[in-house]
């Protein structure tokens, strides 16, 4: 959800004297210090109380700490606060979908109005307009936000999620792929690729990716196992099994009954692997990624 990543700058309207120390607690979270960022810039709102972006900002920090109700507080705070920055504003938009509110359509269709040159706020609208099933405009807001931007993985992302909510599964994998060849370590974009193939009845091609993802994102339980059965429908069997262990070590109490399962599975071989893969697993675990909001 945070681009930290990409160097963001604080809040133009931000108080000059605020301005070090909002920056100090983004430096945290580049450094993927979530706890100290969200430490720091809870001392920083008691001294600047009300102030959108420390709002903002530490509502990403709890989001990444799991403090989901804080963080949720938090981003109804900063868009009472009515933030003059859009870039803000699509944020903590992105962060009241999270949580269903329906104040998050307006936020974000406040946010691409006011910025409608930024592909953040475009996309971020179109990712929640295309979670909420309105496809004809999220693919006007995600066409616009390429246009802007057209090398961005995020956006490419978003896009091809649009695209598989809307079952168009062949040009989602493309737009997956063009977000993962924009950055090669992005396993999430990958994962979805190979998981729209397999939805497809395309398991073959889409081996490499899934293993791939699964290679990118070692602690993504969920995607090993994925992985594991794609390898045992493609015989090879080493490969699947590792992939089960690697998930067994992982896992927490309740995550071992899906181990188990898919253990069984791969043991069985071919025809129970494909079958759990493609009927009983796969599908929801696209959708359910699918869902996921950025």
């Amino acid at each position: 959800m945070s681009d930290l990543d990409e160097g963001i700058e604080p809040d133009p309207e931000t108080d000059d004297a605020l301005a070090p120390e909002l920056e100090h607690g983004l430096d945290l979270g580049e450094q993927g210090d979530w706890e100290g960022m969200a430490e720091y810039l809870r001392d920083t709102l008691e001294r600047y109380p009300g102030d959108a972006a420390v709002l903002c900002w530490l509502g990403v920090a709890e989001t990444e700490l799991g403090v989901d109700g804080v963080a949720y507080e938090r981003f109804k705070a900063c868009v009472a606060a009515e933030p003059g920055d859009p870039y803000l504003l699509a944020m903590a938009g992105s962060g009241l979908a999270r949580f269903d509110d329906p104040a998050a359509e307006s936020t974000l269709r406040s946010a691409a109005l006011m910025g409608p040159d930024l592909p953040f706020t475009r996309s971020m609208y179109g990712a929640y307009l295309s979670r909420e099933g309105m496809f004809e405009d999220a693919m006007r807001e995600l066409s616009a936000a390429l246009a802007l931007a057209p090398d961005d993985g995020e956006v490419l992302t978003e896009w091809g999620v649009a695209l598989a909510l809307s079952e168009r599964p062949d040009e989602a994998a493309e737009a997956f792929y063009k977000a993962w060849e924009v950055d090669p370590e992005d396993g999430w974009a990958r994962s979805l690729a190979g998981l729209v193939l397999v939805s497809v009845g395309r398991t073959e091609d889409a081996l490499d990716d899934l293993l791939g993802a699964a290679d990118l994102r070692p602690d993504d339980i969920e995607l090993a196992l994925l992985a594991s059965l794609a390898a045992s429908t493609q015989g090879e069997e080493d490969r699947a099994l590792e992939l089960v262990e690697r998930a067994r070590l992982q896992a927490i109490p309740g995550d071992l009954a899906l181990v188990e399962a898919v253990s069984d599975r791969v043991d069985e071989g071919y025809e129970a692997s494909k079958t759990f893969l493609e009927e009983n697993f796969v599908t929801g675990a696209l959708r359910e990624r699918l869902m996921t909001r950025p």
